[in-house]
């Protein structure tokens, strides 16, 4: 019986919020990476299949509450005239829990690689493969083992802040699509974050970062596998374009020294493996914006061939890095609600972040399947309206005779294609927020000292 309920709840999932993405995280997948992984499982209500479609349904639900995803359950079990499981989040809850992390990595890496599969060369920058990567932050609920694993900002009082981790994230610039992840608490710094993430790059990789990157530690490191940066200049590094061989005007080659100390990143190994001396290309770039005066600044690269990658080929490769990082560590944050999670224990904070990761990368493959048949590029189709229209159509999925799912899933795309985002190249707004706050005081006590000041 248990598992006919299981069967029942299997196959809701996969024709509703599964169908569009039976190819890049099929049934058979799934259940090859749970095998690669050693998860074994009772034939109960909560299969990890039916969990993981459950979870991901969740993150792109207006409503991502347990309880809302248990309704839905207790819906279709009626609805099949099965005898349905309680309304009580627990069982549902405890079913989370068991599910281990270690299948998430695996699994958001094929969303990726299908993704990257569907890039021809002439879309990428210069034939090559470009990493844009930044660090963010990430809150969660205050618990006791939360607070432990992930201390609050040393600047807050105690049991008046929230648990915070530090989160690098590594992003396609050509599809948006996530293709690496570091976790660690908000104490450990976002460079070492990053020279974890080194180590997973590529021969001919492109990684392009901010100025935080700017330094011969990370050009060396990043040379080191084999790859090229574009980082813009740190700005206590000095810059003088009489030295060094001249490629062209604000466009010159110098040699870099090893730093004399060793950076609090680097272990004292991984310094001495360094080498003493490179070579970097230093770039002047100079963005003009209409209606604003031009931003100039330099970037720090190793590619060195000027032929092949002029300087405007450079400024167009950082103006990109805003939309591949800034962007879309935004539209994780703000769009799929993963700037707070509400989780009582690391574990669960952790896998929580990785479905809201994984179920990112599901709508970039189904903006890059609507745009595969269009003129319009991916990136410029809103990852937002891709969302909301996917979550009309997941419905009427279900009700869709197997031969007309194909044409479903094209009607799909069809309606993705038309949300467009207005081409607003270089915008900037003011970081101001109109709507007054509540007049309410910040908290500045323990809770409990509150609440007894009220009784007394």
């Amino acid at each position: 019986m248990m598992s006919n309920r299981a069967e029942i709840l299997k196959e809701n999932y996969q024709n509703s919020i599964g169908l569009p993405f039976a190819e890049v995280l099929s049934e058979a997948a799934i259940e090859a990476v749970l095998e690669e992984q050693g998860v074994t499982y009772r034939r109960v209500l909560y299969t990890p299949m039916v969990v993981l479609w459950s979870w991901l349904s969740q993150v792109l639900d207006p409503d991502s509450s347990l309880s809302h995803a248990v309704k839905r359950v207790v819906t279709w079990m009626h609805l099949a005239g099965a005898v349905p499981p309680s309304a009580d989040t627990g069982g549902y809850s405890k079913a989370r829990q068991r599910l281990p992390e270690c299948i998430f990595p695996p699994l958001l890496q094929r969303v990726a690689r299908a993704l990257q599969q569907q890039v021809s060369p002439a879309q990428r920058w210069c034939g090559r493969v470009v990493k844009a990567f930044d660090a963010t932050t990430v809150l969660m609920s205050d618990t006791e083992a939360n607070q432990q694993t992930y201390p609050q900002h040393r600047n807050q009082t105690g049991e008046c802040g929230f648990p915070i981790l530090r989160l690098q994230v590594w992003f396609c610039v050509t599809t948006g699509a996530v293709l690496e992840v570091a976790i660690a608490p908000f104490q450990v710094s976002e460079w070492r974050l990053a020279r974890q993430l080194y180590q997973k790059l590529r021969r001919e990789d492109v990684v392009v970062a901010d100025s935080a990157y700017g330094t011969y530690v990370d050009l060396a490191g990043v040379a080191l596998k084999g790859a090229d940066a574009v980082f813009r200049k740190h700005h206590q590094r000095r810059c003088d374009f009489r030295r060094g061989k001249k490629l062209g005007r604000g466009d010159h080659i110098v040699r870099w020294q090893r730093p004399k100390r060793c950076p609090k990143s680097l272990s004292p190994d991984e310094f001495e493996a360094l080498p003493e001396a490179l070579e970097v290309r230093e770039v002047a770039l100079s963005i003009q914006v209409p209606g604003f005066r031009p931003t100039n600044f330099v970037v720090v690269t190793t590619l060195m061939d000027s032929k092949r990658y002029p300087i405007a080929q450079l400024a167009e490769l950082y103006q990109l890095r805003w939309q591949a990082a800034e962007v879309n560590l935004r539209h994780l944050k703000t769009t799929l609600g993963m700037e707070m999670i509400a989780a009582k224990t690391p574990a669960m904070v952790t896998k929580s972040i990785w479905v809201h990761l994984l179920a990112y990368n599901l709508l970039r493959t189904l903006m890059g399947d609507a745009a595969a048949n269009s003129p319009v590029e991916p990136l410029r189709l809103s990852l937002q309206g891709t969302r909301q229209q996917f979550n009309h159509f997941r419905p009427e999925f279900r009700h869709l005779a197997p031969t007309q799912r194909r044409r479903g899933y094209q009607a799909l795309l069809s309606a993705v294609q038309r949300l467009i985002i207005p081409l607003r190249p270089n915008r900037s707004e003011p970081r101001v927020v109109k709507r007054r706050p509540k007049p309410f005081p910040k908290m500045q006590e323990p809770r409990s000292v509150l609440k007894a000041r009220l009784v007394a």
